[in-house]
């Protein structure tokens, strides 16, 4: 077994020279995830250590570890990227960045690392945690926030007075795009099922389209968070010279210059800049957090049967509960 004893880490704080991390080292389904032991790393220019106290489990998580993620993803890996804890050790041109400072976000480009007793981030995709929220409810809302955020403002530039469609209105995505988009004045519509009416409009969706999408309004943007054979039924409901956005697949481009639409397909990219207007939102009530399931580390295979739909959980973003 390697020592876990206590050694300096270069910052005058002492931290364990060994971690616990839930990796894979083949692609696969959950059963491929493995708890090991694993030297902790430590910071180099332009990163943080951070002593991981939760980390959100979402569907990239899953792509990542069955091997469809976009991004190339060297093997073995450590899953998870959504994290929120305390820095421990703060690498060079890592400004803004203190010792034993509460952070939240994403640890790097390839979204890996995060479920793991500590996690080497990125700064430039970290920021101060919300004051208002706890660890498990900070790691719920990076990823997903952030990508509401700039499919409304960023890719569809979204601005008062203007009309959004929130497809998968009820979904994690979803809750922060309709809540997002009210509050900066944006009219939304919210496209649900009928059990989740009362639930969107409770989060600031002024119409609520069923499923079928039986509707003759038109709509300045529409985010698509469903994809599938669907999303071409989309481009009825954007207004000439208006935006499709979609953050689960590639629009059909051919449809979008029938239909004189910009289309595109985003990824997202995590910013302190963005974390930053999120945390001030929160803080001040703004927005709420939705998350559903809280499982400790050790049990990252089961919150990935859960991501697989082989297991049944409730609605709301998973969490793993890293330290107590």
């Amino acid at each position: 077994m390697p020592s876990t004893a206590e050694a300096p880490i270069g910052s005058g704080l002492e931290v364990p020279t060994h971690m616990t991390a839930m990796r894979v080292h083949e692609f696969g389904g959950p059963e491929t995830i493995v708890a090991e032991r694993i030297v902790v790393p430590r910071p180099a220019a332009g990163e943080i250590l951070v002593r991981v106290h939760a980390c959100g489990a979402g569907p990239w998580d899953a792509w990542i570890r069955s091997g469809k993620s976009v991004l190339p993803q060297p093997l073995p890996l450590t899953l998870g990227s959504d994290v929120s804890g305390r820095v421990v050790a703060v690498g060079d041109q890592a400004a803004g960045f203190e010792i034993d400072d509460p952070v939240y976000g994403v640890t790097n480009k390839r979204f890996t690392d995060g479920y793991a007793e500590y996690a080497i981030c990125l700064g430039a995709m970290m920021a101060a945690k919300p004051a208002s929220l706890s660890d498990l409810d900070a790691a719920s809302v990076p990823v997903i926030a952030v990508t509401a955020w700039q499919m409304l403002f960023d890719h569809a530039r979204l601005s008062r007075g203007q009309s959004v469609l929130v497809q998968g209105a009820a979904g994690n995505v979803g809750r922060f795009a309709v809540q997002l988009a009210a509050h900066e004045g944006v009219h939304v519509a919210a496209v649900a099922r009928d059990a989740d009416g009362d639930t969107v409009r409770a989060l600031g969706a002024q119409t609520v389209i069923g499923r079928d999408l039986a509707t003759d309004e038109r709509f300045d943007a529409v985010m698509d968070l469903v994809g599938g054979a669907g999303q071409s039924d989309l481009f009825r409901l954007v207004r000439p010279g208006g935006s499709l956005i979609s953050a689960v697949s590639e629009p059909d481009q051919n449809i979008a210059r029938e239909a004189d639409v910009r289309a595109a397909f985003m990824l997202v990219d995590v910013t302190t800049n963005i974390l930053n207007e999120l945390t001030t939102r929160l803080d001040e009530g703004r927005l709420s957090v939705f998350v559903g399931t809280v499982l400790p580390l050790s049990d990252a295979v089961q919150a990935h049967r859960m991501l697989d739909g082989a297991v049944q959980h409730p609605p709301g973003k998973i969490v793993l509960s890293v330290r107590g």
